[in-house]
């Protein structure tokens, strides 16, 4: 793609495949494809059998499975993890689930939050009546049992992320991706609405005689827009001269939180937020000679890909260039205090945030794992400075600003190492443009071309698994991968599908700088010989998927893989969720356990504790690649009555929404 510009795209979701798709990284470090090669294709090709490589390359040399023992243990009864009747593949306009399970609408794009909220009537939408309703774009949900403590599988609360707005499906009277059309359709209160409908939701959740649903007027619900949330800036970038602007001159408060995908829930009860395609959301120009033109060059600012900057002076970098710098951050938020400041976290830097799942270190520090979702970007982790207190919450509520962030290195031999991003250690001193802690994170990308960093495969969720102590990387894609960086026993050029990759922290020990690594699974569909891809031959024909992207682990330490990309034209499917081997002969082996609507992507899965309920986010709904299923074949639009949906209410496609997935006999998931 790299004569193509984005707004060519027909929506949002398009567009940010695109942008994520150009891969920004200039430095030299190895790829992932370049190590795995070194690390498997040499030794291999020494024992001068492409067969064993190949099996090799998929499952690794710590769990070893050849094709003939995996169709052995499917055949013979090995125990699987998961036992529900697989959903078949497939593309239509509704969502399928497992034989035996129920799938409920919770929460819908509109629906009333806050008290006073008015109904949801998208032909009469206001900024002021969306900063009470349910977001767009829901992406991330997270689940803290009330009371806080409790860990009920019940009662809680639901915190959720919205990622982004498509004009195209919002707006009557749009038709069109805006930014195709260069925002001929767009006004300020359009932008607005768009503004208020960014950012996250914070939801009270019961459940009563196996029935979930909002509790409505909840004292915790909360909306957190881009428009009106004032947010702190904490750690070492707060007050620093790159985070200042004329309306806030001391570098430490913000408003807003913008393109937030994925997250976690802290240890404390906290929920942390991650800015992602930040980029966008800014326009205008930035000089060549301006002090930032580096730094918003590894970023992609300004994206362009909306208006606001018309309308506000802030999101136009020409115009306020230093706010760009406030964004991109790990937000926390307190759930329980709907009345808290949201902070902006620097100490765990600055990039394309995909996630930040934790655990606690067995020596009490917290451990949280990080993906920067861009082709040959980096996978990091943070490990805080102080110990969790697991009797005292409110000394917990300020460790994320202080710790180490490192960014991750894999080595040839499959051991890798955790390389600290320190201001004044190794290169990243003033002579290399690092003058401060500050600029180490507000550049953390550019610190971790300095050290060498591993350049991956478009890294997104990265979450350690508490029952294994392993940790799971979600390898979206990399189209970009060159045919001389691999050779038969790696991942391939051209990688349209993604892979996983599986670390073990060194003696269990998650702060440790040293951990091994494996492949896990190659992703793609395994009779095309061409793709490459290298699931467990006990895989069913319709449980290989394609672009990992969100996973969750339940209490079991079960692995749950959510997608972005599915599609009729690449895999003749929509994206889902599949429950994925990870242990014994059938390593390997995935299950399609639930799969979306025509257009959408599948997000924020997240367990009660008891296994009984599994939350998920449906995003973008009849708007991605409808234009590629037959039946359809536009992009989507409720206003154009040539692309009207007959069967959908008003014409109007469905809204993304948060799903509750039961068992009919309200038992377990998955058994």
């Amino acid at each position: 793609m790299d004569s193509r510009d984005i707004s060519q795209f027909s929506c949002k979701a398009e567009a940010f495949e695109a942008s994520e798709d150009i891969g920004r990284n200039p430095s030299e470090g190895p790829t992932l494809g370049d190590i795995i090669a070194k690390r498997f294709g040499r030794r291999d090709m020494l024992r001068g059998s492409l067969a064993v490589a190949a099996i090799t390359a998929t499952f690794g040399p710590l769990a070893l499975a050849t094709a003939e023992k995996a169709k052995a243990a499917a055949g013979n009864g090995s125990k699987a993890s998961f036992s529900f009747d697989e959903v078949s593949r497939g593309v239509d306009r509704t969502h399928h689930v497992a034989k035996g399970y129920k799938a409920d609408i919770l929460i819908r794009w509109g629906d009333p939050v806050l008290p006073g909220a008015p109904a949801f009537d998208p032909m009469k939408q206001t900024a002021a009546a969306q900063k009470m309703q349910f977001g767009y774009n829901n992406d991330y949900v997270g689940y803290i049992g009330l009371p806080y403590g409790s860990n009920n599988p019940d009662h809680g609360l639901l915190c959720i992320n919205h990622e982004y707005t498509d004009e195209e499906v919002m707006f009557p009277g749009v038709g069109v991706e805006q930014q195709e059309a260069k925002f001929t359709a767009m006004t300020k209160e359009l932008a607005e609405i768009e503004m208020a409908a960014h950012g996250g939701t914070i939801i009270e959740v019961r459940k009563t005689d196996g029935k979930w649903a909002v509790v409505p007027d909840s004292k915790y619900n909360r909306r957190i827009t881009a428009s009106d949330t004032v947010m702190r800036i904490t750690g070492p970038a707060a007050g620093h001269d790159r985070m200042k602007t004329k309306a806030d001159p001391t570098g430490t408060s913000v408003i807003g939180m913008i393109n937030n995908c994925a997250g976690g829930i802290t240890p404390w009860g906290t929920y942390v937020s991650a800015e992602e395609n930040f980029n966008g959301n800014f326009g205008g120009e930035l000089a060549d000679d301006h002090p930032e033109a580096e730094n918003y060059k590894r970023l992609g600012v300004p994206g362009n890909w909306y208006n606001w900057g018309t309308y506000h002076d802030r999101f136009d970098v020409s115009k306020e260039p230093n706010e760009a710098n406030r964004f991109g951050w790990m937000v926390e938020i307190d759930p329980l205090d709907p009345t808290s400041v949201p902070k902006k976290r620097t100490a765990l830097g600055r990039f394309k945030h995909e996630g930040a799942e934790s655990v606690v270190n067995k020596d009490g520090r917290v451990v949280f794992y990080m993906g920067d979702d861009e082709r040959f970007d980096y996978v990091y982790k943070f490990v805080t400075e102080g110990k969790f207190n697991p009797n005292d919450r409110a000394a917990n509520m300020d460790l994320l600003d202080k710790g180490t962030l490192y960014v991750a290195k894999y080595g040839e031999d499959g051991k890798g190492e955790w390389l600290p991003l320190v201001h004044g250690q190794g290169k990243l001193t003033a002579e290399n443009g690092f003058k401060s802690q500050a600029d180490v994170v507000i550049q953390a990308r550019k610190a971790g071309d300095v050290l060498g960093a591993t350049k991956m495969d478009r890294p997104e969720d990265v979450e350690p698994n508490k029952v294994t102590g392993k940790v799971y990387v979600m390898l979206t894609n990399n189209t970009r991968r060159k045919a001389e960086q691999v050779d038969v026993a790696n991942p391939r050029a051209d990688n349209a599908f993604g892979h996983i990759i599986e670390m073990t922290p060194t003696d269990g020990d998650h702060a440790s700088t040293t951990f091994a690594w494996d492949i896990l699974v190659k992703c793609g569909d395994p009779s095309v010989a061409a793709v490459g891809a290298t699931f467990n031959p006990a895989t069913s024909p319709d449980g290989w998927f394609g672009m990992p992207d969100n996973c969750a682990m339940d209490s079991q330490g079960r692995l749950w893989v959510t997608t972005d990309g599915n599609s009729y034209k690449a895999t003749k499917t929509t994206d889902g969720v599949w429950a994925m081997e990870t242990e014994g002969d059938l390593r390997g082996t995935s299950k399609l356990f639930f799969r979306v609507p025509i257009g959408a992507e599948m997000c924020g899965p997240v367990f009660t504790p008891d296994d009984k309920t599994l939350f998920l986010a449906v995003q973008h709904p009849a708007t991605d690649n409808t234009k590629d299923w037959p039946e359809f074949g536009k992009a989507s639009s409720f206003e154009d009555p040539a692309t009207r949906w007959p069967d959908f209410k008003d014409g109007m496609p469905p809204r993304p929404s948060v799903v509750v997935v039961t068992k009919e006999d309200g038992g377990v998931i998955g058994v």
